[in-house]
This record gives C-alpha cells, structure tokens and sequence, in this order.
C-alpha cells in the first residue's frame, strides 16, 4: 500500500491521531504506577477537601493506608506495579508499528480492541473478588470504554484505505 498516495493521507493522519492519543493514555496509565503512595496522598487531600464524608473519599484514604503500610512493611511488593507500569510502556512501543504503516500492522490496533474489551469482564470479575468497591470496578471499565474509541476510529479509517487503494487498484 502506498502511504504516500494522496488520497490517503486524510485517513493516514486521522489513524496517526487517534493512535498518538491511544499510545499518551496507555503511557500515561503505566507511568502512573510507579508512584502511588504520593499519588493517593494527593487524591485524599483533593477528595478530603472537596467530598470528604463519601465513599469515594474512604475508599481513597484506604487504599492510601494500604499502600503506606504495604511500603514500609513489604516495599518488595510494589514491584508487581513496577512490572505493571513496564507492560503499558512496552505496548505503548508496539503501537508504533501502526502509527507507522496501519494497514500492514492493523493487527496491532485489533489486539488493543480485544484487551480494552478484556478490561470491562476483568474489573467486574476480579473488582468483587478483591473486595474493590463497584464504583471503582466501573471507573476501571472506563479505561477499556475510552482506550476502545480511538481505536475503533483508527480501524475504520484503514478499513476506508484499504477500500480506497483495492478501488484505485
């Protein structure tokens, strides 16, 4: 497939778009893992100024708890999300392979539309099993819910490529 053909370029910098987005938020999310102690300190001095008598805000100073004693008692433990945080970053990398050429690598993109759709049963299986509140399960769903958006964007734009180039064929 010719990238270079004019009329594709269109749909080329829509995919690019969406999968910059895709791969900041799936960055992001991994980067976010490394420092959760002073994360949820933050979060509970947000939610206690803002909502301090809500679930939300107890759930936060909890897991908040958690983590400062899980810290100083069992540090090691932190390293399962050290690993956490290198996975999002390691498939964050992949995405490059569409950002670059879609089509041949599209999937790239169908593999992250299967784990954003992995996320929603995980979160509503595991959350109860692990004693998260359903309000956070749901919150988790989210990250599944919007990293599936930009994707399916991009997909249908290769698809229109595809059609496009097969058309000019």
């Amino acid at each position: 497939m010719a990238l270079a053909d004019p009329a594709t370029q269109p749909e080329l910098r829509r995919i690019r778009i969406c999968l910059t987005i895709f791969m900041i938020g799936l960055a992001l999310s991994g980067l976010t893992a490394f420092p959760l102690v002073h994360e949820t300190a933050l979060l509970v001095a947000i939610l206690g100024h803002f909502v301090p008598a809500t679930p939300l805000f107890a759930w936060a100073n909890r897991v908040h708890l958690a983590l400062v004693a899980t810290s100083i008692h069992s540090p090691f433990l932190a390293y399962g999300t050290d690993w956490l945080a290198f996975a999002h970053l390691a498939l964050t990398v992949l995405f490059i392979g569409p950002w670059r050429d879609p089509v041949r690598n599209r999937w790239v993109m169908e593999f992250g539309l299967i784990a954003c759709a992995g996320v929603i049963p995980l979160a509503l299986i595991a959350g109860p099993i692990r004693g998260i509140p359903f309000f956070w399960s749901l919150g988790d769903c989210c990250f599944g819910v919007f990293g599936a958006i930009p994707l399916l964007i991009a997909l249908k734009a290769v698809s229109r490529m595809e059609r496009r180039v097969h058309a000019a064929i």
